[in-house]
């Protein structure tokens, strides 16, 4: 009981001078807001620390309205964002802003046809040029006409390969608040994307297909490496420290999926020890009733072995926008943290695959032979020159 009626609620007249930290802290009170506070608070407190390596899984068009530029480059610039999984469509739309180009805030009920006919896009309530679009993609596809991305390649290595020459373009245009991807390059965080070819970036690569391009995006390698830094979480670097892992999600989908099943991965399909991420939030609008939550509840995910059961309650889900959560989160961690050493994992994921692999095949070699073959419900097919045709009643083929 003692428990449940632990914070007292003191309502207080609002002042014009009031800190993000005060208006967080003495106004959140109750329903998601006060899920926002205890975000808030479980970032600053315990997230935040020099041996926790957190990661963020963005989707949602949310580089569009900015905030790849305004909150999540200053976050990564302080150290407190070590990777990253994305949708395409987030590091596509961020390269505009690397790239000098203009988006305005608008309505959402302009009218589409008008826009259309005056070459204009729409993203909601965000209205830009068509050329826009047309313009990002003749940089991109020039770019990638390059030497350096004719090769077989992680998405973490192609991002780093944009980040690194939008980095230069903004220099050059002066560009003074970088971009996503600029800033994950100057900062060593590796940016991933779960669904490589869903996006304007994934479409101008399979243009370049076409033309012969010998750049070959391999997600299997994706699984290795994200799974690879959630391995190496374990192992913070500094003495007498525990290392640990979060899972800081903004919306669901793809990427969330991708963040989360690095535990499974690990433990499930290679047999190594893993015990599930230490920290789970989540700001989200879906509903698990639904199967619109992809992943579902942390404790659902605690199945799985996605989340250390042990850890249950250091995951909290927000259910707003993430468009408000965001700035809110971000300002209050600033304003409460001191900048961590940032961890660079991009340059160390030669280094963390390969104590991956090396894992992997000890524990591989240890189990005996029957237990592996067991381990399988399904007995293996057998795979014959021509297989017999199906057919209904009537005597037609089963095409399937």
């Amino acid at each position: 009981m003692k428990k449940l009626l632990s914070r007292k609620i003191t309502p207080a007249p609002i002042s014009a001078e009031i800190s993000v930290v005060d208006l967080i802290d003495g106004y959140f009170t109750a329903y998601n807001s006060a899920r926002l506070r205890e975000i808030c608070h479980l970032l600053s407190q315990e997230v935040m620390q020099d041996g926790v390596t957190v990661g963020l899984s963005l989707s949602g068009a949310l580089t569009p309205a900015g905030l790849g530029v305004s909150v999540l480059a200053p976050l990564m610039r302080h150290g407190f964002i070590d990777w990253i999984i994305s949708t395409g469509a987030n590091l596509y739309h961020d390269l505009h802003y690397g790239l000098g180009m203009d988006l305005f805030a608008s309505n959402p009920f302009v009218d589409d046809v008008k826009l259309r006919h005056e070459g204009r896009i729409r993203i909601y309530d965000i209205v830009f040029g068509y050329d826009v679009l047309l313009e990002t993609d003749a940089f991109i596809r020039e770019l990638l006409r390059s030497e350096p991305f004719q090769k077989r390649m992680g998405t973490a290595e192609f991002h780093h390969l944009l980040g690194k020459y939008i980095n230069a373009v903004e220099k050059q245009l002066g560009v003074q608040h970088s971009c996503l991807l600029s800033a994950a390059y100057e900062c060593g965080v590796p940016i991933y994307t779960s669904s490589p070819g869903d996006s304007s970036i994934g479409m101008n690569v399979a243009a370049l297909a076409l033309e012969g391009s010998k750049l070959m995006i391999d997600p299997s390698l994706d699984v290795n490496e994200t799974a690879a830094i959630a391995y190496s979480a374990r192992e913070s670097g500094i003495p007498g420290v525990e290392g640990k892992s979060a899972a800081l999600i903004l919306g669901g989908g793809s990427p969330k999926n991708f963040m989360l099943q690095t535990q499974p991965q690990l433990h499930e399909v290679l047999g190594l020890e893993e015990r599930g991420h230490d920290y789970f939030i989540q700001i989200t609008d879906a509903r698990p009733d639904t199967g619109g939550l992809s992943g579902a509840t942390p404790s659902e995910a605690v199945s799985w072995g996605k989340i250390d059961p042990d850890e249950l309650p250091n995951t909290i889900v927000c259910y707003t926008d993430s468009t408000i959560a965001l700035p809110i989160m971000g300002a209050y961690v600033i304003n409460q943290c001191a900048d961590r050493p940032l961890k660079r994992l991009y340059d160390r994921r030669e280094e963390l695959l390969a104590t991956l692999q090396r894992d992997y095949l000890a524990a591989r070699a240890q189990r005996p032979a029957e237990k592996v073959a067991a381990s399988s419900a399904i007995a293996p097919v057998k795979v014959t020159e021509r297989q017999p045709v199906a057919t209904y009643p009537c005597g037609t083929p089963i095409r399937h």
